[in-house]
C-alpha cells in the first residue's frame, strides 16, 4: 500500500544491548522515515529475554505474517508466529503474537541455542510453503535447516538440510534468494521458488562467530530442497562476503514497486559501551542496497545504493577531470566541508608503466598490509575522507594492485582506519579484498561520507566496504577530502564528481499524524 516498513531490534531503555523489542517505521522513498510505536515487546515466557530476528510474509490474498525467534528464561531459541491486527492497515501500526506460541522448537540433536531467524516463506513446485533457518551440527557445521508448512502453524522439518559447510560455525540470519543470469531486474523467491531457467540463487548467512556476513552463488533444486554452490572452493563462509567492513545480520527483501531486491544490513560500533550510553544511541544501518548478479563476470553480485539517496544530492556539484597523480601526490580538493558527500571517482592508471613492472606485491593483502601509508610499486591510490587540514584524522579508500611474475594482476580495494580518530579505544582496522577489474575497465569508486560513516563500493559495487570511525578533529567544517597515489612506481590520472549531501528525514510519529 505504498510504504516500506522496517522493524529492527531495538532497547528502548538503553544504548547497551537487552531488552530486545521490535522497533518500527515507515517510509515512502527508503531515506526519509516516520517512527512508529514499537511493533513487539518481550512479554510472553516464549520471548521474554528477546523478540529477536524474524521475517515478514505477504500470502497471495494479501494476509501478513511474521515469523520470529523468542528467546525464553533460558536464552533457549522458539519460533514464533505473529501478525497485524488489521492487514489492510498501510501502517501496521498493532500486532498480534499467536496464541499457541512458540510453534517450533529446537528439534532432537539440536542445541538449545543453535535455531534461530526464520526467513521469508516461499511455496515450492508441490504447493507446500518453505523455510529456512540458521543452526549447526557437531559444533562446527554451520547449516540451513528446511522445514515445509501448509498452514504457518504446524511445520515439517526435513530429513537433510539445504546446505551445509564444514568449519564455519553457527549461522545466522539465512537467506536464499533468485538473481537474473542476464537482466538487472530483482527476482522474488515466489515467482521463481519453483526453479526457473537463466536464474541462479543466492545462499547467504551470517556467522556467529566472525561476524561477518558471507554469500556464495550457485543452483537450488525445489524438489529435493537443496542448494548447490557453483564453485565449492567459493563456498558460503569460505568466499565472498556482502562487505568487508563493519557489516552484518542483513536481509534482503524483494520489492515489487521497482522490481528490484533491496539489502540491508546495520554497522555495528567499535567504541567502548561508555561513550554509546554518552550519546545515548548505538548502531545503524546502512543506505539500503539493491543487490543483482554481476552478469558480465557471472561470479559475484552487484551491490549499488538505491537510486532515492540521489535525490539527498546537491543540486550542484564540484567535477574535477584529468588530475595527474605522480608517485607520492598527496593533493588536496577545495570543496568546502567534508561530512556529507556522495563521491564517484575513476582511476586510469599508465598503462606503460603498469606493462613494464614484472612483479610487485605478489603476497599483497589489504587486512594484513599497513594500510595506505605503506607504499608498493602499483598502489596504493585513490581517496582520503573524513581527514583534518594536517592529516592527523583521515580514512583512505583506495586500490592496490598485485602483479604476478606471468603478468596477470590482481587488484585490492581497501579502507584503512588505522588513522581515523585521535581516540585511543576504537577500532581501527585496515578492511579489504581483491575485486575484479575488466579488460577496458578503469578504477572506479563510489563513496558514501556521512560523519563517522563511509560506505565505499569498488567497480560498480563488485566489492563494498563500510567503515565505521570515530573522528574527532575532522569533523563539521573541518573535514576534507584528498587524492593520494602512494605507488612508486605508476602514474594515475583521476576524475571525479562530488555532491554535498542533504540529511535524511527522520520524524517521530506525533509528526506523522
Amino acid at each position: 500500500m505504498g510504504w516500506y516498513h522496517l522493524f529492527y531490534q531495538y532497547n528502548p531503555d538503553s544504548a547497551i544491548w537487552g531488552n530486545i523489542t521490535w522497533g518500527h517505521a515507515v517510509s515512502k522513498d527508503l531515506i526519509n522515515w516516520f517512527h512508529l510505536p514499537l511493533a513487539m515487546v518481550p512479554d510472553h515466557w516464549y520471548d521474554i529475554q528477546g523478540v529477536m530476528t524474524g521475517s515478514a510474509t505477504i500470502l497471495p490474498d494479501g494476509q501478513i505474517i511474521m515469523l520470529y525467534s523468542g528467546n525464553a528464561f533460558d536464552l533457549s531459541q522458539l519460533q514464533c508466529l505473529a501478525y497485524p491486527l488489521n492487514s489492510s492497515d498501510p501502517l501496521l501500526l498493532d500486532w498480534i503474537k499467536y496464541a499457541d506460541n512458540p510453534i517450533l522448537f529446537p528439534p532432537p540433536g539440536v542445541g538449545l541455542k543453535d535455531f534461530r531467524h526464520p526467513s521469508t516463506l516461499w511455496i515450492g513446485p508441490d504447493g507446500k510453503y518453505r523455510m529456512v533457518m540458521g543452526s549447526k551440527h557437531n559444533d562446527t557445521i554451520g547449516c540451513a535447516l528446511v522445514y515445509h508448512t501448509t498452514n504457518f502453524t504446524h511445520f515439517e522439518l526435513l530429513d537433510d538440510v539445504l546446505h551445509s559447510v564444514a568449519g564455519t560455525g553457527m549461522w545466522e540470519c539465512v537467506d536464499l534468494y533468485p538473481v537474473s543470469t542476464t537482466d538487472t531486474n530483482g527476482l522474488d523467491m515466489s515467482d521463481y521458488g519453483s526453479g526457473s531457467g537463466g536464474v541462479k540463487y543466492v545462499l547467504k548467512q551470517s556467522g556467529d562467530e566472525d561476524r561477518h556476513d558471507w554469500y556464495a552463488i550457485g543452483s537450488y533444486d525445489p524438489v529435493k530442497d537443496k542448494w548447490y554452490p557453483d564453485d565449492p572452493e567459493m563456498d558460503v563462509g569460505i568466499g565472498l562476503r556482502y562487505d568487508y567492513g563493519k557489516f552484518y545480520a542483513s536481509k534482503t527483501f524483494y520489492d515489487p514497486s521497482k522490481k528490484r531486491r533491496v539489502l540491508w544490513g546495520y554497522v555495528g560500533e567499535t567504541d567502548p559501551q561508555k561513550d554509546d550510553l554518552i550519546k545515548g544511541w548505538a548502531n545503524i544501518l546502512n543506505v539500503p542496497r539493491s543487490v543483482v548478479l554481476d552478469t558480465k563476470t557471472q561470479t559475484n553480485l552487484i551491490q549499488w545504493p538505491v537510486e532515492e539517496v540521489e535525490t539527498l544530492r546537491s543540486k550542484k556539484h564540484n567535477e574535477f577531470k584529468d588530475v595527474e597523480l605522480q608517485p607520492g601526490s598527496l593533493i588536496p580538493l577545495d570543496i568546502g566541508s567534508a561530512t556529507q558527500l556522495d563521491i564517484s571517482a575513476s582511476f586510469e592508471v599508465d598503462s606503460m608503466m603498469l606493462g613494464a613492472t614484472l612483479e610487485a606485491d605478489v603476497l599483497f593483502n589489504c587486512t594484513t598490509s599497513n594500510g595506505s601509508s605503506a607504499r608498493g610499486v602499483l598502489g596504493p591510490f585513490g581517496l582520503v575522507v573524513l581527514a583534518d587540514a594536517s592529516l592527523t584524522e583521515q580514512t583512505p579508500v583506495y586500490f592496490y594492485i598485485a602483479k604476478n611474475i606471468d603478468g596477470t594482476s590482481r587488484t585490492y580495494f581497501c579502507a584503512d582506519e588505522s588513522r581515523s580518530s585521535k581516540l585511543l579505544d576504537v577500532g581501527k582496522m585496515v578492511y579489504g579484498s581483491s575485486v575484479p577489474v575488466l579488460h577496458g575497465e578503469n578504477y572506479n569508486m563510489r563513496l558514501l561520507v556521512d560523519h563517522s560513516i563511509v560506505e565505499s563500493f569498488a567497480q560498480g559495487g563488485r566489492t563494498v566496504i563500510t567503515s565505521r570511525v570515530y573522528p574527532t578533529k575532522a569533523i563539521y567544517e573541518s573535514a576534507k577530502v584528498f587524492l593520494f597515489n602512494n605507488a612508486t612506481g605508476i602514474n594515475v590520472k583521476a576524475s571525479l564528481k562530488i555532491w554535498k549531501m542533504g540529511g535524511a528525514q527522520l520524524n517521530p510519529f506525533s509528526l506523522f499524524k
